[in-house]
């Protein structure tokens, strides 16, 4: 059978652009279709301009600094129109790239919706159909809202917050996820009276224990309102904002309403369950280790299959999959020891097991070093850094690696290496402390501080 295409894409994010560009380099005929805006949500309305945010929101906290280190600093208001100008520009440089290179590469784009018909067909919005030997599904995921709160329809999400034509004097950030912990360091650095309610015990659910205290702890001393076990009972919006009363009780005003609730997969409408690909209990594509569906010509990769939810990670998934379907190489993406960093201030970067996995597994040695870096000591700025180690007790393999300070993204992609290698205690040990810095802690913690039998 002949068909329009070698491989038709469903979505323009970082996993489906890479797979697109991929293949059609190597001669395949390729389409991809995306409804919004090339680029995803890492680069449109995720990673890239929450990014810019964190770092604008970080200058008032450097300027109080630069004053207690002996500068004559005077720190203004902050300018969010100019901001929001300079940050729309640089996301319409970084989507032309993206449109560019798939284009270079030999990829049609179709700047349209489609949804799939069935095994070998799309429909486009147009109505237009077309077939493909083969179909990526690339869709991403879409921030999860619950439908149960009265006057949820003033709330926005994180896909709204970069479009808001006036910095909130006051803002309440409905989530504990690292998303939610992001934008209320954001909006707390810019200046904004933040509060921040999460309905479970602790924030940052399904990472370290030790970490997330520390994390939790360190928000609250920045000024964030943060308030666990409180969830949001009802808004409604008066003529000086939004009231909003809180299931314990508390009414609060606000500007804005930030719901980050979390993210689903984004598999709503687009005929996946009509052609029979099975789906999970949240909408995800369910896929074998090669990212294919129970439909042989169905594949899907990046966050609509729910596995990691990282950029990289769907990039990664991408290219196993061209590797597999399109060179004869069964390549499976490698989902273990994969490092990540949450952008609070000061950030977390994490590898590895928690201490709470590995402890259930196996015997294991904690190591923990937390402490005031030279930057803070010097002008008796309270706020510590934590540095942990997780190590079996059995083969010295360096289970996990967690640090909680400024520039820990940074570092931990680094000691990433090491974990992903399978470093023991004593490779770590062996290597000779970079001085003066914080990152030599992570190789001068000697004597554990806890032991797990």
């Amino acid at each position: 059978m002949a068909f329009d295409y070698d491989l038709f894409v469903i979505g323009g994010g970082s996993g489906g652009v890479r797979a697109a560009r991929l293949t059609a380099a190597d001669g395949h005929k390729v389409a991809l279709a995306e409804e919004y805006r090339m680029g995803g949500t890492c680069v449109i309305r995720g990673c890239v301009p929450k990014k810019l945010m964190v770092f604008a929101s970080q200058y008032s906290s450097a300027a109080t600094e630069a004053a207690s280190y002996g500068w004559d600093i005077t720190l203004g208001a902050f300018d969010w129109p100019q901001f929001q100008s300079r940050l729309k520009a640089e996301l319409t440089r970084l989507e032309g790239i993206y449109t560019k290179n798939a284009g270079n590469a030999g990829v049609e784009i179709i700047a349209q919706r489609a949804t799939v018909k069935d095994a070998h067909t799309v429909t486009l919005a147009d109505g237009t159909e077309v077939t493909a030997k083969h179909i990526l599904v690339a869709t991403g995921g879409t921030p999860f809202v619950p439908d149960t709160v009265p006057g949820i329809e003033h709330a926005i999400t994180s896909n709204e917050i970069f479009d808001i034509e006036t910095l909130p004097e006051r803002i309440l950030i409905v989530g504990g996820g690292y998303i939610a912990c992001e934008f209320a360091c954001i909006f707390n650095g810019l200046g904004a009276d933040t509060t921040q309610y999460y309905r479970g015990a602790q924030i940052l659910r399904g990472f370290d224990d030790e970490a997330r205290g520390h994390i939790s702890e360190l928000i609250a001393g920045q000024g964030v309102n943060l308030h666990v076990g409180t969830d949001v009972e009802r808004i409604e919006k008066r003529d000086d904002g939004l009231w909003v009363k809180a299931t314990d009780g508390r009414e609060e005003m606000f500007d804005v309403v930030l719901y980050a609730t979390g993210r689903t997969p984004k598999t709503e409408g687009l005929g996946l369950e009509a052609v029979g690909v099975e789906l999970g209990r949240a909408g995800e594509v369910k896929v074998d280790d090669y990212g294919q569906t129970n439909i042989p010509s169905i594949f899907a990769v990046g966050d609509v299959t729910d596995r990691i939810q990282l950029t990289p990670v769907a990039i990664r998934e991408a290219v196993a999959f061209h590797e597999t379907v399109f060179k004869g190489n069964p390549t499976k993406p490698d989902h273990v020891s994969v490092p990540s960093a949450i952008f609070t201030q000061p950030e977390y970067g994490a590898v590895g097991m928690t201490e709470e996995q590995a402890r259930d597994e196996r015997p294991v040695e904690v190591y923990t070093a937390a402490f005031r870096p030279m930057q803070n000591a010097f002008i008796e700025k309270n706020e510590r850094v934590l540095f942990k180690l997780i190590v079996c007790s059995e083969s010295r393999t360096v289970l996990g690696c967690h640090i909680i300070a400024p520039h820990a993204g940074e570092m931990i992609q680094l000691a990433g290496v090491a974990v992903k290698m399978g470093a023991t205690k004593e490779d770590f040990d062996a290597t000779v402390a970079v001085h003066p810095t914080m990152a030599e802690e992570i190789v001068l913690m000697k004597e554990p501080t806890r032991v797990h039998k």
